[in-house]
């Protein structure tokens, strides 16, 4: 993945080998072809003449009904639908179900620089994938200071001033059976409107800075299941020393809230002092956000018990 400017782009050579395809023109290089839209395109309105509003960014897929339609195209008319197809310098075009790519339309691409490829999946899975792929790829991102580790299925990221704890918490959490993502730098993908994608930057993935220690790799010394490479971000633990002038939350009845990229993102503020388990308060947190998920929320149980008491002593 790389940036140019404020967009994302991705290699087409990393696609052909994430998505398995069959290079049909072998004489282009496509080193220095990005492909910087995660929609992709079925080039039907384009065969039929229509070009208006083409989004020639997007890359371009021949499925069955496109592949029929040019085959009942008078030759000399096809070629010129090509000739103007591939003047748009598409980043490629992709022929769905192995469907042969025409020798006219081999030459016409070779010569405007668009590569060809094949690929054996139908069309619509085809597309989903692609586009699901995508979009991971070119999602907005940003990095942040935290710890993101995987607590009984939920994606917990750990925040607070240097120092604090977090690393310590979570090599905590792994030795008690939980997965580590990414410790000091994570970096945030929004791959949706609701998810949020959390991953290691690859020189740190799998290491956690210990102070007074140094560098430990918990992949070789807790084995390869105490690790994982991406995970979704479910819930926030900001860490922050004890004020005593400061109210904490006590029952949970309101969520707070912290967003990254537009996504709202649950959050619990902790406060750290001496004695107190980190490891057992996130996995806590991340048990009691599951519960609330499948539609148990524990404050507003206790709230409801507290309130139908006060009403029977009034009666």
């Amino acid at each position: 993945m790389q940036k140019r400017g404020s967009m994302y782009s991705v290699e087409l050579k990393k696609m052909v080998q994430k998505m398995q395809l069959e290079n049909c023109t072998p004489e282009i290089d496509i080193s220095h072809i990005l492909i910087k839209h995660p929609d992709v395109n079925r080039p039907a309105l384009q065969l039929a003449g229509f070009f208006d509003y083409f989004d020639a960014e997007r890359v371009q897929i021949i499925g069955n009904v496109e592949h029929a339609y040019m085959e009942k195209m008078e030759k000399d008319h096809g070629i010129s639908i090509m000739e103007k197809l591939m003047s748009f310098k598409v980043p490629c075009i992709v022929f769905c179900r192995n469907i042969e790519v025409p020798e006219e339309m081999r030459k016409i691409a070779i010569k405007a620089g668009v590569p060809l490829f094949r690929s054996p999946a139908s069309t619509s899975s085809f597309c989903a994938e692609l586009i699901r792929w995508l979009k991971v790829e070119l999602a907005p991102r940003i990095s942040i200071h935290g710890v993101l580790v995987d607590v009984y299925g939920e994606g917990i990221l750990i925040m607070g001033e240097s120092g604090i704890g977090k690393s310590e918490a979570a090599l905590e959490l792994i030795k008690r059976g939980h997965r580590l993502v990414s410790d000091d730098v994570v970096e945030i993908k929004k791959v949706s409107d609701e998810t949020l994608i959390g991953t290691a930057p690859d020189i740190t993935r799998h290491f956690i800075e210990l102070r007074g220690i140094g560098i430990i790799d918990v992949k070789t010394l807790f084995g390869v299941e105490s690790v994982k490479n991406t995970q979704s971000i479910d819930l926030v633990i900001k860490l922050e020393e004890w004020n005593r002038d400061k109210e904490y939350d006590r029952f949970g009845l309101e969520e707070e809230y912290t967003e990254f990229l537009g996504n709202k993102v649950v959050c619990h503020s902790i406060p750290i002092r001496p004695g107190r388990n980190l490891a057992i308060i996130c996995e806590s947190a991340a048990v009691n956000y599951r519960q609330k998920k499948m539609g148990y929320n524990a404050a507003q149980e206790l709230y409801n018990r507290v309130t139908n008491n006060l009403m029977k002593k009034n009666d």
